[in-house]
């Protein structure tokens, strides 16, 4: 009996090496193909299955957007006009409110704001007038502003809010809680006080109030306790 025969090398060798260049190209067009064929449909189901990151992107998005106009501002905004704040008075994390007495989302943020300062001791909240409701607005940005420079913001500042919609008899209520005229007088500090509020405002793409910033976020709407308390837990761990 004969044995077998082998194939001849060099055609082994042509398989072989014809098999390993096939491997390659299939390799090569799997790898540069499948991005173009399929990245749409990967990243279309991601989203679908975990629609935060649409939100999360949007965030870092609009806080990088932020970032040069908080690094250039950040004293000034985070300082506060007289005692126009609350909270630690070494804080480790700094919340800055503009508002309005007359924007009903400032007053449906307010006891959030409350509730963070009694359970975080290392906050502070400071609070910036931003009076863009009417006259009445200013006339109780204006008070509140007095008040502060008396030492009594939290008095006037608490009462008005309790007292209802700016107005003679709650701004004269506010007033006299905090014991000062319930008429402002002509301050120049008041007014270079607002005047930069609204300028601050501005250079933040405010478009309405509230208008909320902490760290490196700003959030320009009533975003709510849970929404705040998050700023502020990313704020702390970025020191």
């Amino acid at each position: 009996m004969s044995e077998p025969q082998s194939p001849p090398s060099g055609r082994l060798g042509a398989a072989v090496l014809g098999g390993l260049i096939g491997a390659i190209v299939t390799a090569a067009l799997l790898v540069f193909a499948l991005p173009q064929l399929a990245g749409p449909r990967l990243v279309r189901a991601g989203i679908m299955a975990d629609p935060q990151i649409l939100v999360d992107g949007s965030e870092a998005l609009r806080d990088r957007q932020y970032a040069p106009v908080l690094a250039q501002h950040r004293a000034a905004i985070e300082t506060p006009f007289g005692t126009s704040w609350k909270g630690a008075s070494k804080p480790d994390v700094v919340l800055v409110e503009f508002y309005d007495y007359a924007c009903q989302y400032c007053k449906a943020s307010n006891p959030d704001l409350e509730r963070l300062l009694a359970e975080d001791r290392g906050l502070r909240v400071v609070y910036r007038e931003l009076p863009i409701l009417g006259p009445e607005s200013v006339t109780a940005a204006r008070l509140s502003l007095a008040a502060s420079k008396a030492g009594r913001f939290t008095q006037f500042h608490d009462t008005l809010w309790q007292a209802g919609r700016p107005g003679p008899e709650s701004i004269a209520i506010a007033s006299q809680a905090a014991g000062i005229p319930p008429r402002p007088t002509e301050s120049p500090d008041i007014e270079a006080e607002l005047k930069k509020n609204f300028e601050l405002a501005g250079a933040l793409g405010a478009t309405g109030t509230p208008l909320f910033v902490v760290g490196d976020r700003v959030l320009n709407s009533a975003v709510g306790y849970e929404a705040l308390k998050k700023a502020i837990a990313d704020a702390r761990s970025k020191g």
